[in-house]
């Protein structure tokens, strides 16, 4: 959870508190049927509100109009961290909606991926693999064929011809099997295909290669205006000026140690040799 999150999420507590201006904990917790622990939680930000606990809080406390406020302090929060536990509650297809709505808002996609294929470039077959590892850790709803028929329509991106891709990743991505190796060995040879792809910029970084900072782990820029860096626990939806600016850095550091055509395309075909 990053710093700047907590410190909202703490202000939003502060805030949570003053509303309560004389209520004890105690009373405001009967009034809406909670647990004390849960309104000192809140208070204290140590644990994220829902949209409906703000709604019900400011009604309990007799500030029905500091809902709307409340909400709007919700989303700018909810904006930089979003866990993975809400966000599968229902699904991966739903992530994969949010994440088709911010494609279409953009032209210039900058990827980064150390451990596995980008999904943008990943085969159905690779995909349902991650997808199921994904709600097995999660312990989500298993909507995995829906999920990667949202990722393979998002795919035809590819082909528009208005959007450009660049995308950077690690050497070590060609051998990680996070799925069957019979589904690696397609997976690489459609990475191979995708060299020749003219909206397609595809850069590998190979072993052995002296990095201005190590590998961790990946993040999508969309334009100049957002950053989206996945965690274990959590994405982040970055879209300040600094972090932007941040990741732009990182990412041009990056591509310094990337190889392109031929030499990426013996990369993929020395791992897909392996596999024989």
């Amino acid at each position: 959870m990053s710093t700047d999150f907590q410190q909202a999420r703490v202000a939003l507590g502060a805030r949570l508190r003053e509303l309560r201006a004389g209520l004890t904990g105690r009373e405001l917790a009967d009034r809406l049927g909670w647990q004390q622990s849960k309104v000192s939680k809140l208070e204290t930000g140590r644990q994220t509100a829902t949209a409906s606990d703000l709604a019900a809080w400011a009604k309990a406390t007799g500030h029905p109009a500091a809902a709307e406020e409340l909400e709007a302090r919700r989303k700018t929060l909810e904006s930089r961290s979003r866990s993975w536990r809400r966000q599968l509650a229902a699904g991966h297809r739903p992530v994969q909606d949010a994440l088709t709505v911010e494609y279409e808002r953009s032209k210039n996609f900058r990827a980064w991926q150390s451990a596995m294929v980008v999904g943008m470039l990943q085969t159905p077959e690779y995909a349902r693999a991650v997808f199921g590892s994904y709600a097995n850790l999660h312990r989500s709803p298993r909507d995995i064929d829906e999920a990667v028929r949202a990722r393979a329509q998002r795919q035809s991106m590819l082909y528009s011809g208005d959007r450009a891709f660049h995308v950077l990743m690690w050497e070590a991505v060609l051998y990680s099997a996070v799925c069957p190796l019979n589904v690696l060995a397609g997976q690489l040879d459609r990475l191979a295909g995708v060299l020749g792809l003219d909206t397609v910029k595809l850069g590998l970084i190979p072993f052995g290669t002296v990095l201005k900072l190590p590998p961790a782990g990946g993040f999508w820029l969309y334009d100049e205006r957002l950053v989206i860096v996945e965690e274990w626990h959590a994405e982040s939806w970055l879209d300040d000026v600094d972090s932007v600016a941040l990741y732009l850095r990182v990412w041009r550091g990056l591509e310094d140690a990337a190889v392109y055509g031929a030499a990426a395309h013996r990369l993929i075909a020395r791992a897909r040799g392996r596999l024989k």
